[in-house]
């Protein structure tokens, strides 16, 4: 059965005005020896996309799914697995991402549960094999229910820990199964409210407990893909653990795991720390740690998650040149973690926002391989940075000098007049670029 009234998504280029086609996005198009395929390596979130009912605070569902309309719980998730494949072949996207509670129903128990999993990802790997569509990567859904109030392994409640990791290690395994190159994690409600009731160092010190068992039960039943923490710096929580880039980084070294897990940096999780989307990128590309993207945007004048899709061909381009110097994506690639707006119901406007966010990216790939191949931002951060290289700078560097020897340098020689930053001249080439490259 087709649920979609939509035939392939096809490139036409820029000048083509038809909506259902890509206008940058060319997979065969070579840019920096790769195709854009290759670079981009796009992924369909399956939570946004297929479970989304469009619901929010104030008032419920106003998307009405084909694949959703029948009282069975487990035809549904059947369904589902079919109109995603669907989609994504039409789409051309060649991954998908998803939390074990997207694909199948909650049971009665973790038995249940567990039998229901199986069942659909018996589904999904037939699907697979029929499109050969991939899994980027999988993961759990430790936040949703009612018993991870308090977390989930940071939970007040030890018997929690033990459910999550029962979760987890399931979820793991289907991820194996399913050929997923990565596992994320994403601590939904790990962290606190107030201060008054929570023990901070033991709840982070059982997060580390939890980590320290995934990376051992990998190794178990030898998953080789990238385990991965993805920041978020508040909600659900006040407070959220793994709050930014630089803050997971300094958990991982604390407690001995930076050689065993990546970061999946997501654009507006970003801005909810205050930082730019192109900030996380690059702190975790200058740390070692970058990974994988979730791809979407949120609303600078909204203070919460919006997970719009991603349009602003600005922001995608200083994402792409992040991307492009951590030497572009091995395992990773770019989720679309974005869901249509709640207005969006019609099932052609699934089409129309992935469509939206793919030339994005496209068009960024392809200005960023451009400013990277003229080397504008680098020759500028060379010749800006050129002290360091002669003279003291470079005796500092290597470690030549002390604070004896610098106070003996600026008494005799003082200090060189400084030179202009450019800032408002670099973001003209940055605009010329955008406007200019085809």
């Amino acid at each position: 059965m087709a649920y979609f009234n939509v035939g392939k998504i096809e490139y036409e280029g820029p000048q083509s005005k038809n909506p259902l086609a890509f206008k940058y996005y060319n997979p065969d198009e070579k840019v920096m020896g790769k195709t854009m395929k290759e670079h981009l390596r796009f992924a369909m979130s399956y939570w946004h996309t297929f479970t989304y009912g469009g619901n929010d605070p104030f008032g419920g569902a106003t998307i009405n799914r084909e694949w959703d309309k029948t009282s069975d719980p487990m035809e549904k998730a059947k369904n589902r697995v079919r109109a995603a494949f669907e989609f994504m072949e039409k789409c051309q996207i060649p991954f998908f991402c998803f939390h074990d509670q997207d694909i199948a129903p909650r049971g009665a128990n973790l038995e249940e549960t567990n039998k229901r999993l199986d069942e659909i990802v018996a589904v999904i790997k037939e699907e697979m094999a029929r499109t050969g569509i991939k899994c980027l990567w999988g993961t759990t859904n430790a936040f949703g229910d009612d018993k991870f109030v308090h977390g989930a392994s940071t939970s007040c409640n030890a018997t929690v820990f033990a459910y999550t990791a029962a979760q987890i290690k399931k979820a793991m395994e289907i991820t194996k199964e399913l050929g997923g190159v990565n596992y994320v994690f994403w601590g939904g409600r790990e962290g606190y409210e107030t201060l008054l009731n929570t023990d901070t160092a033991l709840e982070l010190d059982n997060l580390a407990r939890l980590l320290h068992m995934a990376v051992d039960y990998a190794k178990e039943i030898g998953f080789t893909g990238q385990l991965l923490i993805e920041p978020k710096p508040k909600e659900p929580t006040k407070h959220q653990y793994d709050f930014d880039a630089a803050t997971v980084i300094g958990f991982l070294r604390k407690y001995d795991l930076i050689d065993h897990f990546k970061l999946n940096i997501e654009a507006n999780h970003a801005t909810l720390a205050q930082h730019t989307f192109q900030h996380e990128l690059n702190i975790s590309r200058i740390n070692g740690v970058f990974c994988s993207v979730d791809a979407n945007t949120g609303d600078p004048m909204l203070g919460w998650d919006t997970d719009q899709f991603p349009t602003n061909v600005y922001d995608t381009t200083l994402a792409m040149y992040e991307i492009l110097l951590a030497g572009g994506f091995t395992t990773g690639g770019l989720n679309f973690d974005s869901k249509v707006r709640r207005g969006s119901f019609e099932d052609v406007d699934l089409f129309y926002a992935y469509i939206a966010g793919m030339d994005a990216f496209a068009k960024g790939l392809k200005v960023a391989a451009k400013l990277l191949e003229d080397g504008v931002f680098e020759k500028f951060k060379e010749e800006r940075y050129a002290s360091w290289r002669t003279g003291i700078g470079k005796d500092i560097i290597d470690g030549k000098v002390g604070f004896k020897e610098l106070e003996e340098y600026a008494m005799k020689y003082g200090t060189t007049p400084n030179s202009s930053g450019r800032q408002e001249l670099l973001e003209s080439i940055l605009n010329q670029y955008i406007l200019e490259t085809k």
